[in-house]
């Protein structure tokens, strides 16, 4: 599309169906053309507009995304941050060197805040789950401004009644995602005591080996009783989840077989592996077996690939589909990054002391700043950082604790003021999560 994304799906004539806009079907596409590109260099017309569109879409949609991976909730999710935060990354291959600033403050930033934004502790189900704490399914926008909107209601569809559960209430695999793309490493103690959470919550053995449930609460499976799901219904164990938990315990020095196994035995008799697979006591009448396929969609295209990457990935001793530039410029490392980035989609109200304030915007700007007061103001005006965007930064690390920054913007192109004062409160240094 003009603005960089691609239609949640699509008659084969590419008229739309349904609308619903997905952060990563934006970037997966930016990573399938770094990963060819890493074989020689491409040819194919459009390409390099398509990756900037992509980029730009993602910077000013981002890090939230209209639906996750599953095309259910909306807010910052693990998965789909990952996926986005690569792309922009091993993206930036393909722009000249002057564009490139932009991708790097992003990505940087959105990676340096991944636990403020979606990581909760010291919560009653991690008490029951015996865990300090465990990353999150999804968070609503607000997250990204006040952090109590951990606590507030994220629905979950597909089912008859929702439960009510607060974001801080709900566990999925999707943070897998940040170590098989290098972001976060295995041994790290957010991730351990995530995969603890997991393991308490959505592991299930069955007699193909373990297997794991999208999150807790699904909806989207078979009725206890085994009736097809309906709109409604109970979520059933994914054979894709299985792959994916293979290649984690492969970035942890295991052998992956035994997943590899687990999928092969979860298939159905023509060797196809479903979307899902049946969880409970048998129900011979629906043909419905512990371990073995449920009437879910068969093939999962989606399963077959990732059984696929799993099996490569083995003999390669790493993950097949790992961006290369994401894994050399953070290696598994949070990044330690020195500022603090205001966006009007993303109105920061803290300021660590001893760290800079830095503004995006999509055009041309003016700074109009001050300290506790409007008394002495200065003015900063933007630079190009690439891709159309411009950005700003105040030289505040010298303010102390309980010190205020006051701001307004001018809009040279325009020739307008913005109308509103903002301000940001410098606070103590902050502590890692």
């Amino acid at each position: 599309q003009e603005d960089g994304h691609w239609l949640q799906n699509q008659w084969l004539g590419g008229k739309p169906y349904w609308q619903g806009l997905q952060l990563d079907e934006a970037a997966f596409p930016v990573l399938l053309a770094a990963a060819l590109e890493s074989y020689g260099p491409l040819s194919a017309e459009g390409l390099r507009t398509m990756v900037e569109r992509a980029l730009r879409f993602i910077i000013r949609q981002g890090p939230v995304t209209g639906q996750d991976r599953w095309e259910e909730d909306p807010g910052v999710n693990l998965f789909t941050l990952a996926v986005s935060i690569a792309a922009l990354v091993d993206g930036a291959g393909f722009l000249d060197p002057g564009e490139r600033e932009i991708v790097y403050w992003i990505a940087d930033t959105w990676n340096a805040r991944i636990e403020r934004w979606s990581w909760s502790g010291k919560t009653a189900l991690a008490e029951k789950l015996g865990t300090s704490g465990y990353y999150l399914r999804a968070v609503p926008e607000g997250v990204l401004e006040d952090a109590a909107a951990k606590g507030l209601p994220l629905l979950i569809k597909n089912r008859c009644h929702d439960p009510g559960l607060a974001a801080c209430d709900q566990v999925s695999t999707d943070f897998l995602q940040l170590v098989r793309y290098g972001l976060r490493s295995l041994s790290d103690p957010w991730v351990r005591e995530s995969l603890r959470a997991v393991d308490a919550l959505l592991r299930q053995e069955t007699p193909a080996g373990p297997a794991w449930y999208r999150y807790n609460g699904d909806g989207y499976g078979e009725h206890a009783n085994g009736d097809p799901f309906d709109g409604t219904g109970r979520g059933r164990l994914w054979p894709l989840l299985v792959g994916e938990r293979g290649h984690a315990v492969l970035l942890g020095g295991e052998s992956p077989l035994p997943y590899l196994r687990s999928m092969a035995l979860m298939a159905g008799p023509g060797g196809l592996i479903p979307e899902q697979v049946w969880d409970t006591v048998p129900v011979p009448e629906r043909d419905l077996w512990p371990g073995r396929p449920t009437g879910s969609a068969m093939p999962l295209v989606w399963a077959h690939a990732e059984f696929v990457k799993l099996a490569v990935s083995h003999e390669r001793k790493a993950p097949v589909d790992r961006p290369k530039g994401t894994w050399e410029r953070y290696g598994g490392q949070r990044p330690r990054i020195s500022w603090v980035l205001w966006r009007h989609r993303h109105k920061v109200r803290i300021l660590p002391e001893g760290q800079e304030l830095r503004f995006v915007f999509e055009g041309k700007a003016l700074v109009h700043w001050a300290v506790d007061g409007w008394e002495f103001p200065s003015d900063t005006p933007s630079r190009p950082l690439g891709l159309g965007f411009e950005g700003a930064v105040l030289p505040v690390t010298n303010l102390r604790t309980g010190q205020r920054i006051l701001f307004t913007f001018f809009w040279p192109e325009a020739e307008r003021w913005e109308g509103v004062d903002y301000s940001v409160e410098v606070v103590e240094p902050e502590e890692v999560v």
